[in-house]
């Protein structure tokens, strides 16, 4: 056990995984190798794989906190950050001193729109843990959600001031995409690299705001070399196989035939309140989200985890062409029912910008018929290369790899293409070099496809003070720019790979209307 403990510490999961194994068969009933078997799982983002194997240990050990614990952060890490707040209410009345517990029930309440309570709890927390740098840098993601840029600067340089060494807090000030690091900030990143005895996660965060910083200054072959060493590092640490992607899309597109909804006219909730953004990360999905939200009629919420829970709901119930008329409509009322604690402003319609729900779009159609799905889309050298750039906290396995990029861009397009032709005029695409040089005339014809009138708060949609829970928060409260087209062409001499994996995809974009 203690092997295998080390292993699962030093990051080297593929030797912790049979040591746990082997140490479960000898004695199925071990909760610590259940529980560190768990971790190992969620590591790699297997979090329903996790969270079973979590239970499986409360089954054995109800008062195993440690457990309870781990369950409340792979619950809140799939987007069930209702169901984690129970589990620490829990938690805290057993273990009421323990502030790894409030620390996490501060970011489930801001995953529920609770802002304002979660800032409270964060606020309470440091009065009696100031010196503890990962509250101060938790309680900087929450202050940058609801536009306080200035007061989350503030957070991560105290977390800083505490931990030099800790790579999130480093990336979380790049993230923020308007901090210009000094050279002091390059000295101390670059001191803590040297440093054997950091964390996989700080290195590679390390690496991608050491990308920013040196990009910032024009730095081209340096900033890749950063980025390209944080994706590498980043990929030896999940599991992604893009062969998979593309199964899942011909098996799409020899499913949702004309003929297969022909036959489903009526099924599917009747409501219409939700609207789908869907497409690439960094395509310009959370500009139009705040667009949207300007409006008086229009809810933004945020990457809803619902849909691919309710796909894998409908799958282990035998597949979604055994669905009746009555289980798609119980599937799309449950849609509607789970994300009801997402509606906090009585607008009649809200949207849901998870942008891989491209994956599920006759899913979507088949079981909300009458919601609206827009398509955000970008040039593929700049969408991709801008993800390149990007560390996600959780989820986009697909964006560590230039290859694995290209492939998932040009695997979304055919899909797309595919439910042009088989569900023509149901999707609305948004093309967003257009988007730039004609804001009001998109603008107008977006809100006709929602059937919503035009407002004109939309076009200064950089005036809404809506928390905004995504990378391109403080882009979003800026007027709008074309600061982000082109910056690929500076590497465009690193990104052979990307180029060959998007095949004509490049050559035809944006190949629409």
């Amino acid at each position: 056990m203690m092997a295998a403990a080390l292993a699962l510490y030093e990051g080297r999961l593929h030797e912790a995984e049979p040591l746990l194994k082997a140490q479960l068969k000898q004695d199925p009933f071990d909760v610590a190798a259940i529980r560190m078997l768990a971790e190992l799982a969620a590591r790699i983002e297997r979090y329903r794989d996790a969270e079973n194997l979590l239970r499986r240990a409360l089954e054995i050990a109800p008062d195993f906190l440690a457990a309870r614990s781990n369950l409340a952060t792979v619950l809140h890490r799939q987007g069930r950050s209702a169901e984690a707040v129970e589990e620490l209410d829990r938690l805290q009345t057993l273990d009421p001193d323990n502030l790894a517990h409030a620390n996490l029930k501060a970011a489930a309440l801001g995953r529920v729109g609770a802002f304002d309570e979660a800032l409270e709890l964060y606020e309470q927390v440091l009065q009696l843990f100031a010196k503890q740098p990962k509250i101060w840098m938790s309680y900087g993601h929450m202050l940058k959600t609801v536009g306080r840029q200035a007061d989350a600067v503030t957070a991560y340089r105290r977390a800083l001031s505490l931990a030099p060494t800790l790579g999130e807090v480093w990336w979380s000030l790049a993230n923020l995409k308007t901090v210009a690091f000094d050279d002091d900030d390059v000295a101390s990143m670059l001191g803590a690299l040297e440093r054997p005895d950091i964390s996989a996660q700080d290195r590679f965060h390390l690496h991608f705001a050491l990308g920013k910083a040196h990009e910032d200054r024009q730095q081209a072959d340096t900033a890749f070399a950063h980025y390209a060493s944080g994706n590498a590092l980043r990929k030896t640490l999940i599991h992604y196989e893009a062969d998979q992607t593309r199964a899942s899309v011909d098996h799409a597109k020899a499913l949702y035939t004309p003929e297969f909804f022909a036959a489903r006219t009526n099924f599917g909730a009747d409501a219409p309140d939700p609207i789908f953004i869907i497409g690439m990360p960094r395509a310009g999905s959370t500009l139009i989200e705040q667009i949207l939200a300007s409006h008086s009629m229009v809810e933004g919420t945020m990457e809803l985890p619902d849909i691919p829970k309710l796909f894998a709901k409908a799958i282990n119930q035998g597949g979604i062409v055994k669905l009746d008329a009555a289980g798609a409509r119980a599937l799309g009322e449950q849609f509607l029912a789970d994300t009801q604690v997402q509606r906090r402003s009585g607008k009649p319609f809200y949207i849901d910008k998870l942008p891989n729900n491209w994956l599920h779009v006759g899913f979507i159609h088949l079981i909300l018929p009458h919601a609206k799905i827009i398509d955000a889309r970008r040039h593929p050298m700049d969408c991709c290369f801008s993800n390149f750039k990007q560390h996600f906290a959780r989820g986009q396995a697909f964006s560590y790899s230039l290859t694995d990029m290209g492939r998932y861009y040009a695997d979304y397009v055919d899909l797309l293409d595919h439910f042009d032709a088989v569900l023509p005029g149901r999707i609305h695409r948004v093309i967003h070099e257009r988007l730039i040089d004609d804001l009001e005339g998109e603008v107008r014809a977006l809100l006709d496809y929602l059937g919503l009138p035009f407002e004109e708060a939309c076009l200064h949609f950089y005036a809404n003070d809506r928390a905004v829970r995504t990378a391109s928060s403080e882009q979003v409260r800026r007027p709008i720019n074309s600061d982000g087209v082109g910056q690929w062409r500076a590497m465009e001499h690193h990104l052979r790979p990307l180029k060959d994996a998007l095949g004509v995809v490049l050559t035809q974009y944006p190949g629409v209307r």
